[in-house]
């Protein structure tokens, strides 16, 4: 079971946002604008986080999350049969109401007719009542009729007759399946990892750790396949029967020590005027808990510590690595698990498994952040469900650039809004490969999601000289990203992506009309410019054009020291060198 689509309603600072959800989703977005907000709400929904005052939004006194799952497999189907759709999907809710407790309720298809509707079963809890409808044939004719007894007889009705019934899809008035508490685990198995957390507390040993559970696993395990641990409860076991006065039969106990009977007795002396006897009864150490107690992990990179002891970046890695080996192990365990017996009143989990990171490129350097991109990328394709926030570009993937969902807040008022691109991107193949080969030549492009502002250049050169002469100018901006292209033919594909993602944009380009070209070159020119002023969107972005080149902008005429960012740059750092006031006023533009 998979996530679709999410929508929260005035959760902290989210007022209204309706998002889509893939297998691997990266939400990305400036620092107090909603990211956590998001998964906070999330962690709401299954009853990881509870709701306090502080989480309604301002002035509100409702919240409500509302998923919708797809990819449901024959449990999750029969479990919440109710709620499917004919695309095999359900959509719930979660809601509060300040100063009230949290409901469930699920979308289901709701009859026309009141007499069908589950909520209005009260109404013909009568004789009377419910002889005026289709349903009276389909109770018992005598007896008490019972809630139960109705709400059987609506859905055999409804089975009978589902063709000639006219349905709407709607939330259901009643509980979400029935009940008025939904069992956390119900929609699938949640990890978090918050921005900040200690590795140690993994590694407790008690409570609900990451690292106890998965040492309880090996335990039970043992305890049912292992010969030699079973023999060694077995003789431990045994060993406290001699110790005991009678054994596990009840008999009497020959074999006990003197020494244990001995205290018995000299105790038993002392209270002789109280007329009482004792009994030192020796109850069998659970072996599983001594183990547990006993266990302590040590690290050694060189200086055996515990965990605690050990940088940052490696207790993360620790969580991380600690994670993945669950979600193995638990997988393997549901597999293991035989399905729930026909008629049986327990509701089972879902198999699904949701993991939800918040930053995890903490305190891990760029290497190690690009391989763990690429671990929780492999984890999202093997049945389970990723979600992150990141500030980091190493996150990033054009290739599943439907995974990005840019998070950003305008106003207090307005609150948390997004920016998705659900639709294909690329129009043919061969310019999602010509992309993806200009991508991989540099992967820091992935940066102009996090700017404020992209600037879009043809080449190396351009990527050098412009923002080094807007720091001259003391135009610079730290929170726009210069982003290569690869060519000016490149440039309309990256415009294509910003309109889709709704991003600022500037795209700088050279005319290339220099003297030395062909007229069948400047006419090849003048094609790609155009399709660029074709692609802008004016609500997004503009153009600069140089008039040939960057480097006949700053004064390189030499045709051999063109496409050489040294050189250009050793020009203008030059103390002779002359900023011309077209090029200032284009950098200024740039850089508005």
């Amino acid at each position: 079971m998979k996530i679709q689509r999410v929508k929260i309603h005035n959760w902290r600072s989210i007022k209204n946002i309706d998002i889509s959800f893939e297998n691997l989703m990266v939400f990305i977005g400036q620092n107090n604008h909603g990211k956590s907000n998001i998964l906070s709400a999330l962690l709401f929904f299954f009853g990881v986080n509870n709701c306090v005052e502080l989480d309604f939004n301002k002035g509100e006194d409702q919240i409500f999350i509302e998923v919708t799952f797809i990819d449901l497999d024959d449990h999750d189907k029969a479990q919440f049969a109710k709620y499917l759709t004919s695309e095999s999907s359900i959509t719930v809710r979660k809601q509060i109401n300040k100063g009230e407790s949290f409901e469930y309720h699920g979308y289901c298809q709701i009859p026309g007719e009141d007499w069908l509707k589950e909520e209005n079963i009260s109404n013909y809890a009568t004789r009377e009542a419910i002889n005026n409808t289709p349903l009276s044939s389909l109770v018992p004719s005598t007896g008490r009729l019972t809630k139960e007894i109705i709400k059987q007889a609506q859905q055999d009705y409804i089975q009978k007759n589902n063709s000639s019934i006219k349905f709407s899809y709607n939330l259901e008035a009643t509980n979400f399946l029935g009940l008025k508490s939904v069992a956390q685990g119900i929609f699938g198995e949640v990890f978090f990892v918050p921005a900040v957390k200690n590795a140690g507390e993994e590694f407790n040993m008690k409570g609900k750790s990451v690292f106890n559970q998965l040492l309880t696993n090996v335990i039970n395990d043992m305890s049912i396949s292992n010969p030699e641990y079973i023999e060694v409860k077995k003789k431990v076991r045994e060993l406290t029967q001699i110790l005991n006065k009678n054994i596990e039969d009840g008999s009497l106990n020959n074999n006990r020590p003197e020494q244990i009977s001995k205290l018995e007795k000299l105790l038993e002396a002392e209270l002789a005027s109280w007329n009482t006897t004792i009994d030192i009864e020796i109850t069998p150490p659970d072996v599983d808990e001594v183990l547990r107690v006993g266990t302590n992990v040590w690290l050694n990179d060189g200086v055996p510590t515990d965990v605690n002891r050990k940088g940052n970046g490696l207790q993360r890695s620790l969580i991380f690595a600690l994670i993945k080996a669950w979600a193995k192990i638990s997988q393997e365990e549901r597999n293991k698990q035989e399905e729930q017996e026909e008629g049986g009143t327990a509701r089972k989990a879902s198999k699904s498994t949701f993991f939800i990171f918040e930053e995890p490129e903490l305190y891990l350097h760029p290497q190690a952040q690009r391989e763990l991109y690429s671990s929780l990328k492999k984890l999202s394709e093997n049945d389970n469900q990723v979600l992150i926030t990141t500030h980091s570009s190493s996150f990033i993937d054009l290739d599943l650039y439907r995974s990005i969902c840019i998070v950003y807040k305008n106003d207090i008022k307005e609150g948390t809004k997004h920016l998705q691109c659900t639709s294909d991107l690329f129009n043919s193949v061969d310019d999602k490969k010509k992309f993806n080969m200009t991508y991989w030549i540099n992967p820091d492009r992935g940066e102009l999601f996090f700017a404020k502002k992209i600037i879009l250049v043809e080449g190396p050169t351009d990527k050098t000289v412009v923002p080094y002469l807007a720091k001259k100018l003391d135009v610079f901006r730290y929170d726009y990203s210069v982003i290569d292209c690869g060519g000016k033919t490149n440039i309309q594909i990256y415009i294509h992506l910003l309109n889709n993602f709704k991003l600022k944009y500037i795209a700088v380009y050279d005319k290339d009309h220099q003297s030395y070209k062909t007229p069948d070159a400047i006419a090849s020119a003048d094609i790609a410019s155009k399709s660029i002023e074709d692609n802008i969107n004016s609500s997004y972005g503009a153009s600069i054009i140089l008039e040939n080149d960057i480097e006949e902008e700053i004064g390189i005429t030499d045709e051999n020291n063109k496409n050489k960012p040294y050189v250009a740059l050793e020009h203008i750092s030059d103390t002779s060198f002359v900023l011309s006031s077209s090029l200032e006023e284009k950098i200024k533009k740039i850089f508005l």
